[in-house]
């Protein structure tokens, strides 16, 4: 984790504020991002990080807002091989796999 996303972490536990990690645990295939790579996402929709942009990250934010909502952390596949994905700019054609938690 870089030293300014535990920064912007610690900052929002401070304040109270909810937050969301999402972490990419796994890729196979081609992929925008690799395993290691995180985004915080604030329940009002803003988030801090990539983990590739687009139509996953925006799937990976809408699974976050819910983990927000009800706090169990869970494991998502997000597949970047399907005529949607290439339709919406993601030619990668690879899956990762992403943990999203409170933190």
């Amino acid at each position: 984790m870089t030293e300014a996303l535990l920064l912007h972490i610690h900052s929002r536990q401070l304040a109270g504020k909810a937050t969301a990690l999402a972490t990419i645990i796994s890729t196979k295939g081609s992929t925008p991002c690799k395993a290691g790579a995180k985004m915080l996402v604030f329940p009002d929709g803003g988030t801090y990080g990539t983990i590739g942009g687009g139509c996953a990250e925006a799937e990976v934010k809408m699974k976050a807002l819910s983990v927000l909502d009800d706090g169990v952390a869970c494991t998502i596949s997000v597949w970047l091989l399907d005529d949607d994905a290439a339709q919406n700019g993601m030619v990668c054609g690879g899956t990762m796999n992403v943990f999203i938690q409170v933190v």
